[in-house]
C-alpha cells in the first residue's frame, strides 16, 4: 500500500498530529493488527494531543517568562516556609483564574517569588489559558510609551484580554502619579473579569503606603485585594540556586 499519499494529503490539511500516528502505525505490527476502528481513534486521539501541545507551546511563547523552565511539579518543598501544599494544589487547578481571583506573592530577595510566579502562569498555559510575565517597571516604561504614540488605550484593551497577568517585582522602584494612575487604569479593566499574580519584596500591608496617595492607593488596593490569595514565601536560599547546587552535586 503506498502510504506516502495519504501523509501528503494528511500534512495539507494541516493535520499533522494524524500523518505522524499513520507514519507510527505503519512500522508497527501491533497497531496494524488492530480493528480500523480503534486505528481510527488513536489517530484522531494523536491529532488532537497534537494540537493541545501546539497551543500551549503558543501560550506560553506569548508569556514571555523570566523562568522558562519554571514548573508546579518542579518546586522543592524543602526548607521553605510559606509554601502550603494543598494551596498550590488548589492554585494548580486554576480554578481561581476562571473565577477572576487574584494571586499576591511577597517575600524577601531570593524566596522564589519569579519562580513560582512564573510556575503558575506555565499551569495556566497547560489548561489553554493566555497568560503574560512583565515586571513592574518595564509594564510602566511601556505604558508611558504608549502614551507618547497615542497607544496607551489600545495597549490596555489588549493586556485586558489576557486571561492572567504576572506583575512581577512590584514597589522595586519609586512610583510617580502617571504610574499609579495606569495602574489603576489597567487593573480595573481586569476586576471581577481577568486574574492577575502581582509578586513584590514589599510586605502587602505596606503597599498602601508605598502608593503614597490615600484615593488612589484605595482604589488599587481594593482591586488586588479584594477575592485574592496571598503567599508569604519565606527561606533564604534561592529556588534557582538549589537547582543549581543540585546540578552540581550531580556532577561531582
Amino acid at each position: 500500500m503506498l502510504i506516502q499519499p495519504t501523509l501528503e494529503a494528511l500534512n495539507r490539511l494541516k493535520l499533522h498530529g494524524m500523518a505522524l500516528a499513520l507514519s507510527e502505525q505503519m512500522t508497527t505490527t501491533a497497531a496494524q493488527q488492530l480493528a480500523f476502528e480503534e486505528r481510527l481513534a488513536l489517530l484522531l486521539e494523536r491529532e488532537v494531543t497534537h494540537r493541545e501541545n501546539r497551543r500551549m507551546g503558543r501560550l506560553w511563547k506569548s508569556c514571555q517568562p523570566k523562568e522558562r523552565a519554571a514548573a508546579l511539579e518542579d518546586i522543592d518543598y524543602r526548607g521553605r516556609g510559606g509554601l502550603d501544599r494543598a494551596q498550590l494544589a488548589s492554585l494548580a487547578s486554576c480554578e481561581w483564574i476562571g473565577q477572576s481571583q487574584n494571586l499576591l506573592i511577597h517575600g524577601a530577595t531570593g524566596a522564589g517569588k519569579t519562580y513560582l510566579a512564573c510556575a503558575l502562569a506555565h499551569q495556566a498555559c497547560r489548561a489553554g489559558l493566555s497568560a503574560w510575565y512583565v515586571r513592574a517597571p518595564r509594564l510602566f516604561e511601556e505604558l508611558t510609551l504608549c502614551h507618547a504614540d497615542g497607544s496607551f488605550r489600545k495597549r490596555l484593551a489588549a493586556i485586558a484580554k489576557i486571561q492572567l497577568l504576572v506583575i512581577d517585582d512590584f514597589a522595586i522602584s519609586p512610583i510617580g502619579p502617571r504610574e499609579r494612575n495606569d495602574l489603576l487604569e489597567l487593573l480595573d479593566d481586569r476586576v471581577g473579569s481577568r486574574s492577575s499574580i502581582v509578586t513584590s519584596q514589599l510586605p502587602i500591608e505596606h503597599w498602601h503606603e508605598y502608593l503614597n496617595d490615600p484615593t488612589l492607593a484605595d482604589a488599587i488596593m481594593d482591586r488586588l485585594i479584594h477575592r485574592s490569595h496571598k503567599i508569604h514565601l519565606q527561606g533564604k536560599e534561592s529556588m534557582r540556586k538549589r537547582a543549581g547546587a543540585t546540578k552540581d552535586a550531580e556532577k561531582g
